[in-house]
């Protein structure tokens, strides 16, 4: 069968925790082909966690001929790509913007010493206030200064500092920059993408100048001639800056009004909300909106489907359909967990937080615990949705995507501990979708952000069910205070690990 050439596609990268997905949108909304390779994670000791750049790389390597096969088209058919990934994964790039090291993800937590000593030196200035989020555990400064004094050979060599969509579009031929989310999440970086001079002094290290930033549709490049040889795609397709993953998901889910609304149930667990004004709250992120003038509120709580991939593992990969069974029979709230096995994103930011079950008894089943950790993590996002609240902002009926989704188990307990209808989302193909969109409209193909409004098909409402109302809400009240009263023991606990 001959090739088509009479079609324009746009590819779609997103370097996920669990793999890297990719696909190819046409300009009459269709979504023709998709594709993902799956990787591994790193966690060398407690806390931490890496990936490998390479590994991103071969995957796109497999996945653009991959996708050409499926839509039987050639690579000349792609105008543009655009990448997505985690973030603030950070990369340390030599002077060829070669990789020196894995690259530390998101939910890394090794550099709490660090994060209290910047705290210290930064007391007088206003992080929050220039950054949009409070210094933590996403921040970029703790992990650099880490990297600086247990692997100095590193950061002696390093040139550049990026996330991980940055560093493939780099690797595809783009000029070197960081996306404007990744530098706003990063902490170096203020609201006007200038770096911020008093983070850099506060580290006490040389740095060299930070890259300049980049909003999400605008062309950075195009395909080298290595590039082109190593993955398939065409010598000259442009590059345009994609975005973080959590944001184009939402994106990519029909967040463009304000107040809509995304719990994306992940490896991490993303809670994101659309405001028309910029909102600044010691407990959440900020991310910029993809669409102009628009802000995106939002937390992440460090652990959700991998906190059940923990499980699985620990039960001998008892599947997490048959633990659903399990947990079915088991009664609501009959344990009570905290799901701090990462430490704690938002709205806590507390690296030094540990896993905590409490109500364990002789009669307790494998479905007692596994309910425990849906409603912890159910829980979780109800403190992000009072915080939300408390800041003025007034939500929709909140959407529901990834793996976690898929459990109606899962769906049934976040609309009866939230107490609201939950609009499940089906099928949603992810950042990589978004990130398609957005070459699309790097390239001048697509004229409106709005495009994306209705795309996807959403499932029956989720309604919450009144009769579990009462323990719910006993049972969060607990969940809040046991955090408090377990808080300094974990701290301990970690002191005694390092």
């Amino acid at each position: 069968m001959s090739k088509q050439t009479n079609i324009s596609l746009y590819l779609g990268v997103d370097i996920g925790s669990s793999g890297v997905k990719a696909m190819l949108l046409s300009l009459d909304k269709k979504i023709i082909a998709e594709a993902t390779v799956s990787i591994d994670l790193h966690s060398r000791r407690p806390g931490w966690a890496e990936a490998e750049s390479n590994d991103w790389w071969k995957a796109l390597r497999s996945l653009v001929p991959e996708l050409l096969m499926k839509a039987n088209e050639a690579a000349s058919s792609i105008k543009a790509v655009a990448i997505s990934g985690m973030v603030p994964a950070v990369l340390f790039l030599d002077e060829k913007k070669s990789s020196l090291r894995s690259a530390i993800l998101q939910n890394d937590a090794r550099a709490v010493t660090e994060i209290d000593e910047l705290r210290e030196s930064l007391s007088n200035f206003n992080v929050l206030e220039k950054t949009g989020s409070v210094l933590s555990q996403q921040s970029v400064a703790p992990t650099v200064l880490w990297i600086s004094r247990h692997e100095p050979e590193v950061w002696g060599s390093t040139r550049y500092v990026v996330g991980s969509y940055d560093w493939m579009a780099i690797a595809l031929g783009a000029e070197v920059h960081v996306e404007a989310n990744w530098a706003m999440e990063s902490g170096l970086y203020g609201f006007d993408r200038l770096p911020l001079q008093e983070v850099q002094d506060a580290t006490h290290l040389t740095w060299t100048p930070l890259s300049v930033v980049k909003i999400p549709g605008t062309v950075v490049g195009v395909v080298s001639t290595a590039a082109a040889a190593a993955t398939g795609l065409a010598r000259g397709t442009k590059i345009v800056v994609g975005g973080a993953d959590h944001v184009l998901s939402a994106y990519g889910a029909g967040l463009i009004n304000n107040g809509d609304c995304l719990v994306k149930l992940g490896g991490a667990c993303d809670i994101l909300a659309v405001s028309d004004e910029k909102l600044l709250d010691p407990r959440l992120y900020l991310d910029i909106h993809p669409a102009p003038d628009k802000w995106l509120p939002n937390g992440c709580m460090a652990t959700s489907g991998s906190l059940l991939r923990w499980e699985e593992k620990i039960f001998e990969n008892v599947t997490l359909a048959s633990l659903d069974q399990l947990a079915r029979e088991s009664k609501p709230g009959s344990l009570l967990a905290l799901p701090y096995f990462l430490g704690e994103k938002t709205p806590l930011h507390d690296a030094s937080l540990r896993g905590v079950i409490a109500g364990l008894h002789l009669g307790t089943t494998r479905g007692d615990l596994h309910r425990s950790f849906l409603e912890a993590i159910a829980y979780g996002v109800r403190h992000h949705f009072e915080v939300f609240a408390e800041c003025g902002l007034k939500l929709n009926s909140p959407r529901i995507t990834n793996g976690g989704s898929k459990s109606t188990l899962w769906k049934e307990i976040m609309a009866d501990v939230l107490d609201l209808e939950l609009i499940p989302i089906i099928g949603h193909p992810g950042a990589s979708f978004a990130a398609a969109i957005i070459a699309a409209i790097g390239v001048g193909d697509f004229h409106d952000w709005s495009i994306v409004t209705g795309w996807l098909m959403q499932g029956e409402s989720i309604t919450p069910n009144s009769k579990n109302r009462v323990i719910y809400n006993e049972r969060y009240l607990e969940y809040r205070e046991l955090h408090l009263r377990t808080e300094d023991i974990s701290h301990s606990l970690v002191r005694g690990s390092q």
